[in-house]
């Protein structure tokens, strides 16, 4: 009995590494073709994965001049440091609430949290840019920040309950029983152990808004204000047969949420793990 179950494990263990690897193949191999395009002569034709006869990095300062990317990357930095530690603090609260306290309908409440996870942005952006419109949001950082946060909740609020909801009982109970007050137990208690998730979600909530595109497109009508991705939409259209200089404008716009989570994978796979395992 023992061998067969320690065969069914093994069996596991290694479809899991074939379809981690068949994963991890399916998105590398996009990258480097793209990668690859972007070392070609600049108007050369690119099919496929091809390495290049000859590398050539112009094709990076050419989009980073044409496309303006210093600016695009500096408005799309402002939002998300805008949006990424707003949406911590409130998901933080109130996963909290609906996490460790009895709340009356605070089930409901969470549900309608999930539901909000159904919402496409596409479906009301629109009737989100005549509501800005009317108060004076419009071509403005501080409307995509409300709004990016606004669409984030759902999913920051559920990750952050369902941390806490597996936070033993018995740590608040022994805090409260000392005297602590909720602040207390949050801020003293909790947190630190919430770390990893704090950490996942961060993450998470600033590529979600580095990579908004249609959002910006249609709150922010200047160009002179769009974020990378908008402002790499605009060059696309302008140098659409140039794809060695399309590919060094793509890996540009993609390069800081890789340099994030280089920096950030043990952090970022702990939270998901985390949260795998509570789950």
């Amino acid at each position: 009995m023992n061998t067969a179950m320690n065969t069914a494990t093994r069996s596991e263990r290694w479809s899991g590494y074939a379809l981690l690897t068949v994963m991890a193949i399916a998105v590398v191999i996009p990258f480097l073709s793209v990668f690859l395009a972007s070392l070609q002569p600049a108007g050369t034709p690119v099919v496929g994965l091809t390495w290049p006869d000859r590398i050539s990095w112009d094709n990076y300062e050419q989009a980073w001049s044409v496309a303006g990317f210093s600016a695009l990357i500096r408005h799309s930095l402002t939002i998300a440091l805008g949006v990424v530690p707003a949406s911590l603090v409130l998901a933080t609260l109130a996963g909290y609430a609906l996490g460790t306290a009895r709340l009356p309908g605070g089930n409901a409440v969470a549900a309608f949290f999930v539901a909000g996870l159904t919402i496409p942005v596409e479906l009301i952006v629109v009737p989100l840019y005549f509501d800005l419109r009317g108060f004076g949001l419009t071509n403005s950082y501080l409307g995509v920040i409300l709004v990016e946060i606004a669409l984030f909740m759902p999913f920051g609020v559920f990750w952050m309950r369902t941390h806490f909801q597996s936070t033993p009982a018995s740590l608040v109970e022994a805090a409260r029983i000392d005297g602590a007050s909720s602040a207390t137990i949050l801020l003293k208690v909790l947190l630190p152990l919430a770390r990893p998730s704090l950490m996942t979600l961060g993450l998470l909530v600033f590529m979600w808004s580095w990579n908004q595109f249609l959002l910006v497109l249609v709150l922010i009508q200047d160009t002179t204000r769009h974020t990378a991705p908008a402002g790499l939409g605009f060059f696309v259209g302008q140098n659409s047969t140039d794809i060695p200089t399309l590919a060094a404008g793509t890996i540009i716009v993609m390069l800081p949420i890789l340099i994030l989570f280089v920096v950030f994978q043990r952090s970022f796979m702990a939270g998901l793990l985390q949260g795998a395992t509570k789950g």
